[in-house]
């Protein structure tokens, strides 16, 4: 299943009850990318009084990871509420944090579970994304009569050759979609006879 990812940094401004939430959201691909970000932030806004966080790895649908942080907040109130955001959302591989300067009037356990998805949601509805489709790495073996059917076979599954080498045949390692998988099984199978096709 494809999915979203984040193509460049966001931050906007949520406010409530005139306390300010800046929320940043970024590309993370691994916990010390999402770390650096909340390091980041940190930096940008040294005397802000909180800086949760929240992150998912991989997939929205089925992530590799998730994490999240309320750094002070109280327990629940703003790295749960962000990360619940996440994982209903439709972007993988994104880390949100979110630096709060407290305006003199307590939000409570549920004002603050709310200004944080609604901070997190509004940046996250704001970040440039491109679509992530989960592809297969793998080789094929045929002749050097075969090479351009191939090279054709991918073109039209939205495929491409990432190397090719040349003895007795033509070892060609290509990549293409998930989704075409039986497909480029059963063209592989039509054009070698080979039954397993690697």
């Amino acid at each position: 299943m494809s999915y979203s990812i984040p193509t460049s940094p966001c931050e906007r401004l949520f406010e409530e009850k005139k306390s300010k939430f800046y929320a940043y959201a970024a590309k993370a691909e691994s916990r010390a990318s999402a770390i650096a970000a909340v390091n980041t932030c940190k930096m940008k806004y040294p005397d802000a009084r909180h800086h949760c966080w929240a992150y998912l790895l991989g997939s929205p649908h089925k992530p590799i990871s998730v994490a999240m942080n309320d750094d002070g907040e109280p327990s629940g109130t703003a790295g749960k509420p962000m990360l619940n955001v996440l994982q209903h959302g439709e972007v993988g591989n994104v880390v949100v944090v979110i630096s709060r300067y407290f305006g003199g009037i307590k939000l409570g356990a549920g004002g603050l579970i709310r200004a944080y998805s609604n901070a997190t949601n509004l940046v996250l509805s704001s970040l440039d994304t491109q679509v992530l489709v989960e592809a297969i790495e793998t080789q094929c073996h045929v002749s050097f009569g075969d090479e351009q059917k191939v090279r054709h076979w991918l073109l039209l599954h939205q495929g491409t050759v990432i190397d090719a080498t040349y003895s007795a045949h033509v070892s060609l390692s290509v990549r293409f979609p998930t989704s075409y998988a039986e497909p480029y099984k059963k063209f592989i199978t039509a054009l070698t006879g080979d039954q397993s096709p690697s």
